[in-house]
């Protein structure tokens, strides 16, 4: 996909009409081998006014009776957001009526959610984070939403969809993307042809593209890491973490900053937008134990920022290799520019050598 998409000041003071988000996908539907076919392109305009909808009840706050918590816990125990609610029926109210979906998963729910048998079965799964980094809306701090598509197995034709059919590693997304409610309401997608933003244009309505192909800005000395967790890092982790608190002083003679906002979209959007990395590792001292979620976080922002340049890995394995044995997994997370990823990796090859084939990828015609 070429850049002429980018939009500027001086297009459209001559009259060029903006893209939105629906000629975008239309315009995909029409390359060779049509990576967003129909139904894709109508699934995600689906998720995208969904997302409208909860920036909406965002925007509205204590008016809306949308703060604080309803003192009930999710399935991974943590105490339920009025908002985390308000946005999770909001996605599966818009989404499972309209002909696109075999089944939905939430980061909020314990197990799937199936189509309804008055409604028509379609043959995508949708997987969401419905409000990322919850905790930030009752201090008016930024939040998102996080979503992946995945195919459905076609032996889903014949029988009722099941938790098993989610368990598809990450390399087999077909589309992810994630809204984030600040300043502006913007969303930012992938079907696997770069990274493109829009902005809710709320006077009309509509998603406009501000930014795209979008490539991660390499050489940014930043990193974004909960540093009242690092009793739990691996020594790989520490020294990282270490050498680069150190600045000029240290070992690598340079200064970096710190940042974290508690919201993964926000840190996300914020890495693409100027560069850097996102740590978020598992609990060296207690194994398998981490923070993130593969299928509702890790998988759907790894894709994300592998077709902007990036790399992304669990410590040592790229994420969207990790087959997933359940639907509440959780991962240790070194997400960004593929060289911060790689020194903070256990495996330095492997990192580069994904980075080498997005590259790649994202050079070849069609």
């Amino acid at each position: 996909m070429s850049s002429t998409h980018r939009q500027s000041p001086s297009r459209e003071g001559i009259g060029i009409a903006p893209v939105t988000l629906s000629r975008f996908l239309i315009e995909q539907q029409r390359l060779p081998g049509c990576p967003c076919p129909a139904e894709l392109r109508l699934l995600i305009e689906t998720v995208a006014r969904a997302c409208k909808a909860i920036g909406h009840a965002i925007s509205k706050g204590a008016l809306g009776d949308v703060l604080g918590g309803l003192g009930s816990e999710n399935v991974q125990g943590e105490v339920q957001k009025k908002l985390d609610v308000i946005a999770n029926d909001l996605l599966l109210d818009a989404n499972e009526w309209g002909g696109h979906l075999a089944a939905m998963a939430s980061e909020e729910m314990e197990t799937i959610h199936r189509i309804p048998n008055r409604y028509p079965r379609g043959e995508y799964l949708l997987l969401f984070d419905p409000i990322d980094g919850s905790s930030n809306v009752d201090v008016d701090l930024s939040v998102g939403t996080i979503f992946s598509v995945l195919r459905a197995p076609e032996a889903c034709a014949g029988r009722d969809v099941t938790e098993e059919d989610f368990l598809q590693a990450g390399r087999d997304q077909v589309a992810a993307g994630y809204a984030i409610y600040g300043p502006q309401t913007l969303l930012v997608l992938t079907i696997g042809t770069g990274v493109y933003e829009f902005t809710l244009d709320r006077e009309v309505g509509s998603w406009r593209m501000t930014d795209g192909p979008m490539r991660i800005p390499a050489g940014t000395r930043e990193f974004a890491i909960n540093m009242a967790r690092r009793r739990q890092w691996s020594p790989a982790i520490s020294r990282y973490i270490e050498e680069r608190i150190q600045g000029a002083e240290g070992p690598l003679g340079i200064d970096y900053n710190m940042r974290w906002t508690a919201s993964m979209v926000a840190d996300i959007h914020r890495i693409l937008k100027r560069g850097g990395v996102f740590l978020y590792p598992a609990d060296h001292r207690n194994p398998g134990k981490a923070r993130l979620r593969l299928l509702y976080e890790a998988n759907p922002m790894s894709f994300l920022i592998e077709q902007a340049g990036g790399a992304a890995t669990d410590g040592a394995d790229r994420i969207m290799d990790l087959p997933p044995v359940g639907l509440h997994q959780r991962v240790g997370v070194v997400i960004g520019d593929a060289g911060e990823v790689a020194a903070a990796s256990n495996r330095r090859s492997a990192a580069a050598a994904t980075s080498r084939e997005i590259e790649r990828s994202l050079s070849t015609p069609g």
